[in-house]
């Protein structure tokens, strides 16, 4: 085996103990596919299909490799640990095969399907405790109930055998003969799978560059790397729940301080884009930790031309709540979402200028606006746009003499806040409006129906990804006769839109200002 003068005796241990993890983890699950995905011009990107394990991540590989050594008196006395959800699965998965018990800690947020998918792979073996409201209180009050009733632990990530047997997927990867390969993107949460599959890869591929991708809000092991030593981060976010580890893991840091060649971090936004790039090429629904690989070669992939990549997406197991909330999230090929707040005069007929100098052909995936000034109004954008589409737009907006703001992620758009002033209408209706969702099917009903008639007081759409758009629309008349006739002619459906109705006085007196 390829060693290196002067290296870690750590990870010549390493080494070692990932072959003899390949002995114990196919007991009881086969290798998983690597797959070629497209949509990166010149250079070849293969996926580690980890997703198609028995627990649909690859954390049973460690968890069955750590138990499975165990001696007999520590098997009878039975284990415990803590996971926010695919380690979990994993050490349920060799309780039944290995007939131990265990005590699965899970956080209180741990998605629904994860906690089930611990009951179904583990059977009366395992008995799952809700504890915290992340992985750290769930990991420390595991770890006293170990210490309490003399059980062994198994840690999700920072222990020499679980990373040994998260190793042999690199394993696979090089057996596999789709390599060399010269770049390799690994997601860290703890670090052990990072640690173990570098620690392999650069054993047969001495010459590929190793990249640790982290998200924004919990990148603990670039802070460790930075530090020297593991640190502990005072906010974590928890969009991707897998990764989500406040403190990188001893062991883990050690090996990935010696190993990988750059850390980079990606956004929630980034993660999300990635996943949709998984069910777009490879009818894949990953979990946010599980695309993060992904994420972290579609931000480079302008510098990736010519190379050979690799991606491990380590995880499938999302919560299917969570689906509108990302689908919304996320661009649509090299087009991103931008939010613009644009000020124009609040007077009949601005909103529709607004629209029609700037936002011809462009998608709107957000509208926001409330009256709440009698002079000036500030509605809310939000657009898909590519960045030949964003430039152009804001010279439409400073030709037209449009003051704007870019924002990034808004509250408003994120709570749906819509202030709303009563005393600035005169004889507002609202419109229930569902129309189709393609360019210009709403700027059309907009244009053809309210145009002339009347003044936008109130606007709230957010695009949620069916092929039918959803809009609350305010209109204030100067008279209550203007607003009876208005709604006598209003048509129930036409061109562009399939139905608008008004909205029952006492459903509109619960609006914001109503």
């Amino acid at each position: 085996m390829f060693e290196t003068e002067g290296e870690l005796p750590l990870l010549r241990q390493l080494r070692r103990e990932i072959l003899f993890a390949r002995e114990r983890v196919y007991q009881i699950a086969r290798p998983t596919p690597l797959e070629r995905i497209d949509d990166f011009g010149e250079a070849e990107v293969f996926i580690k299909r980890e997703d198609l394990s028995p627990i649909k991540a690859y954390k049973w590989r460690g968890a069955y490799n750590r138990m499975a050594i165990l001696a007999p008196e520590e098997k009878a006395r039975g284990v415990v640990t803590a996971s926010a959800g695919n380690h979990a699965q994993g050490v349920a998965l060799a309780a039944a095969a290995l007939g131990i018990d265990a005590l699965v800690y899970m956080p209180l947020t741990t998605p629904l399907v994860k906690q089930r998918a611990v009951i179904k792979h583990g059977g009366d073996r395992v008995e799952v405790i809700l504890s915290g409201d992340s992985y750290d209180e769930a990991c420390s009050a595991a770890l006293a109930r170990a210490a309490e009733d003399n059980l062994v632990y198994i840690h999700a990530y920072d222990d020499l055998h679980v990373m040994a047997g998260q190793g042999t997927l690199a394993d696979e990867v090089v057996m596999s003969g789709e390599g060399p390969f010269d770049v390799a993107y690994l997601q860290i949460g703890g670090g052990g799978m990072a640690g173990a599959v570098a620690a392999w890869l650069k054993t047969y591929y001495p010459d590929i560059h190793l990249v640790g991708v982290e998200g924004v809000g919990q990148a603990s092991m670039k802070a460790a790397v930075e530090n020297g030593a593991p640190t502990r981060l005072s906010e974590l976010d928890i969009f991707c729940d897998g990764t989500a580890v406040r403190q990188a893991g001893e062991i883990p840091f050690a090996v990935c301080r010696e190993l990988i060649d750059e850390f980079i971090t990606v956004t929630n936004t980034e993660v999300s884009e990635a996943i949709r790039l998984c069910w777009d090429r490879l009818r894949c629904l990953a979990e946010p930790s599980g695309a993060m690989g992904l994420a972290g070669a579609w931000k480079q992939r302008k510098l990736l031309d010519g190379k050979k990549v690799l991606v491990v997406l380590c995880g499938a197991n999302i919560d299917f709540n969570r689906l509108a909330a990302i689908a919304t999230d996320v661009g649509e090929g090299d087009r991103r979402q931008h939010y613009f707040r644009i000020r124009i005069p609040e007077k009949s007929g601005t909103m529709l200028q607004l629209l029609d100098d700037a936002f011809d052909g462009v998608a709107i995936r957000a509208f926001q606006y409330g009256k709440n000034n009698a002079d000036t109004a500030w509605p809310l954008f939000g657009l898909t746009l590519s960045e030949v589409d964003l430039e152009k737009l804001q010279h439409s907006l400073r030709e037209s003499g449009y003051a704007f703001e870019e924002l990034e992620d808004p509250e408003e758009i994120s709570y749906r806040l819509i202030p709303l002033r009563a005393d600035l209408l005169t004889a507002p209706l609202f419109l229930d409006l569902e129309f189709y969702e393609r360019p210009g099917a709403l700027h059309s009903f907009l244009t053809k129906t309210i145009r002339g008639r009347g003044s936008f007081c109130y606007f709230n759409y957010l695009y949620s990804g069916e092929r039918v758009g959803r809009a609350l629309i305010g209109i204030d008349f100067s008279s209550e006769k203007e607003r009876e006739e208005f709604a006598r002619d209003l048509p129930a459906s036409g061109e562009g839109f399939r139905s608008c109705r008004p909205l029952g006085e006492a459903a509109a007196a619960h609006l914001p200002g109503g």
